[in-house]
């Protein structure tokens, strides 16, 4: 049985890493994130003419109807570098949601639009108690005579300031499992938007209020807690994959420094010191980034095992990544705890991969409770 990638999987990674380092070095990517908004309208364009924003789209919506772990191959190479923008939250996350729970009307607004390139999208769970879990979110809608009425405070959404809707969670009953995901207009009456100032420079978080937001019947997504639940996978996958692109760049930087850095007339890879931490991101990484396919494979074929290799795949991921980047700013020395060096740039990004869609502790509990325990 194998147990690798496809030959067109293998064939999207290189493509994908070929172009990235060719449209976003890491010069490049400085420019991006020196701008207010973080983002490159150009770049973005390029992206969707690869296809990539319609990657998981299904083919009535304009995309190429590929799966998780297709986009998971991808997205370990945005990861890699560090690539700036929406595109995880938008193409990976929020057009998942709306593939599965969308109907005809509502995902012809906007799913096509994002396979094109023409839209951006974004998920909005997490809030100010800092939970993931249905039973503990604060933002509520309440039934309209023409849909529902959304009220609450979103905290940590990613891109919301430049998205044009909000895949919104919110509380539609007083049961510990009542939760719908409402599909916002970014514009609409209500809706406000407040940027944050975040560590990693490359993402743009904001929190969005919503003050009695009026959202159509055709907006509420099919599926209520079990999409929920399919969403946080789809993130918590996600997240995964640019962590584990993100672990492997750390360690091919501080390579490439400790073979050309030198001390006391040798280069600093020769020392036992930095050998062992090298290899003990190379321990890390493997096994991780199996766990992560498994995880994308049984996301689209393995419903039964899907949550539970999700949560895994992000407790893990994120935990080498951080450990891995720590690592290789140490094997710089002084000059990697430098503005001028780039691995700051991958060592704030392992941060944030750590609470996006759940940290650790969370998904590790959620592994427990998914097993019996």
């Amino acid at each position: 049985m194998d147990f690798g990638l496809s030959d067109e999987q293998e064939q999207l990674r290189a493509s994908a890493r070929s172009f990235l380092a060719r449209e976003c070095p890491a010069r490049r990517m400085r420019e991006i994130v020196a701008d207010a908004a973080g983002l490159a309208p150009e770049l973005d364009r390029q992206i969707a003419q690869l296809g990539w924003t319609g990657l998981i789209v299904p083919e009535q919506f304009g995309g190429a109807g590929l799966g998780m772990l297709d986009m998971a191959v991808l997205l370990e190479e945005c990861g890699y570098a560090a690539l700036p923008g929406p595109f995880l939250f938008s193409a990976a996350i929020a057009a998942f949601a709306l593939a599965a729970g969308g109907g005809e009307e509502i995902n012809s607004r906007w799913l096509g639009p994002l396979a094109a390139g023409d839209a951006i999208g974004t998920v909005a769970i997490a809030e100010a108690n800092d939970s993931l879990n249905p039973a503990e979110l604060t933002t509520v809608a309440r039934p309209a005579p023409s849909g529902a009425v959304l009220n609450g405070v979103k905290m940590f959404v990613p891109y919301a300031q430049a998205a044009q809707f909000i895949v919104v969670a919110a509380r539609t009953g007083p049961g510990p499992r009542e939760v719908a995901l409402f599909v916002v207009d970014a514009r609409a009456p209500g809706v406000k938007v407040r940027p944050l100032k975040s560590l990693d420079l490359t993402r743009r978080l904001a929190i969005v209020e919503l003050d009695g937001v009026l959202v159509e019947p055709a907006a509420r997504l099919s599926g209520d807690a079990a999409l929920f639940d399919r969403v946080l996978d789809a993130g918590a996958i996600a997240i995964a994959a640019d962590a584990i692109g993100g672990t492997q760049r750390a360690l091919d930087m501080a390579v490439e420094y400790a073979q050309v850095r030198e001390q006391f007339g040798k280069p600093i890879g020769s020392f036992q010191a930095i050998k062992h931490a090298a290899a003990e991101i190379v321990a890390d990484l493997e096994p991780t980034r199996a766990l992560l396919w498994y995880a994308a494979y049984a996301f689209d074929a393995l419903p039964r095992e899907a949550a539970r290799a999700a949560a895994m795949a992000k407790a893990r991921a994120a935990d080498v990544y951080s450990r891995a980047a720590g690592k290789a700013v140490l094997m710089h020395g002084g000059i990697g705890f430098t503005w001028e060096h780039d691995i700051h740039f991958w060592f704030k990004r392992a941060r944030l991969d750590e609470s996006l869609f759940g940290a650790p502790p969370f998904h590790r509990e959620r592994v427990a409770a998914l097993g019996g325990y």
